[in-house]
């Protein structure tokens, strides 16, 4: 079965076919989470906001979601929302959020930045469907840098930050500032919470350039979405790290 959609994009919902109304709401998010329109870990609107959208009642999302949920599409978090499972095992790490170059300044290791480009796009579908932007004329900051230290290349950063939160952060100077400097001391933000993930790859050419290893060596992958304090995603990053160079460590505490 297809669900088509209405004017201005919405979903449409067939009341005229036998097909149960809370069985097309599921259908059509799992068609949103399989094109990837809604990537792991992307944030739902609330129940209320789905019924309106969907033209139904609350009840009928509510049985909808449960559904996509006991399939585990879908996952509650308890005072944070619903979201897209990911497709990976993730254990809960305890940890500061900090950024690289906080972290650096902290244990006295000095490192340089260079700044590969600091422009404002339109973000690429995924990255808008993170970070909640719905406009077509949303714009976002792409920042690409290259964290180096004495004995090379550590990361390779890509930021996609939202210009609405942030108006005139392309003019930052981020060879001596940090994002996260940036966003709370310039802009007043208040970052509260992030969602990394960490998994292994192989260094692309673009990578492996930038990190001054072998195309297709081991490199660690972080991808990360930041929010600030009032639940609003601000920032999503791609990190790309030189594994010999630098070692990922959390603090865990047993409750």
């Amino acid at each position: 079965m297809t669900v088509t959609a209405d004017e201005g994009g919405l979903p449409g919902i067939r009341r005229n076919v036998p097909t149960a109304i809370h069985v097309q709401i599921s259908e059509h998010i799992r068609l949103r989470i399989a094109s990837g329109q809604w990537p792991a870990h992307y944030r739902l609107k609330s129940e209320p906001e789905l019924a309106q959208e969907f033209g139904v009642s609350r009840g009928t999302v509510h049985r909808a979601l449960t559904t996509l949920i006991e399939e585990g599409l879908l996952r509650q978090v308890r005072g944070r929302g619903t979201f897209v499972t990911s497709t990976v095992i993730e254990p809960s790490i305890a940890q500061k959020l900090s950024t690289l170059s906080e972290d650096f300044a902290s244990q006295g290791v000095v490192a340089t930045t260079e700044v590969r480009e600091c422009s404002l796009i339109t973000p690429p579908r995924p990255v808008a469907a993170l970070l909640d932007l719905t406009s077509p004329d949303a714009q976002v900051l792409r920042l690409v840098r290259v964290r180096t230290i004495p004995e090379g290349p550590v990361a390779l950063l890509f930021n996609f930050v939202r210009a609405d939160l942030a108006p005139g952060i392309e003019r930052a100077d981020f060879t001596s500032s940090s994002l996260f400097g940036e966003l709370e001391g310039t802009f007043g933000l208040r970052i509260a919470t992030a969602r990394r993930t960490f998994s292994a790859e192989a260094a692309t050419e673009e990578t492996a350039r930038a990190l001054a290893v072998e195309q297709g060596s081991p490199v660690q992958y972080l991808q990360q979405v930041t929010y600030l304090d009032d639940g609003r995603p601000v920032e999503y990053s791609d990190v790309w790290i030189h594994s010999g160079r630098l070692r990922v460590t959390s603090l865990l505490l047993r409750r």
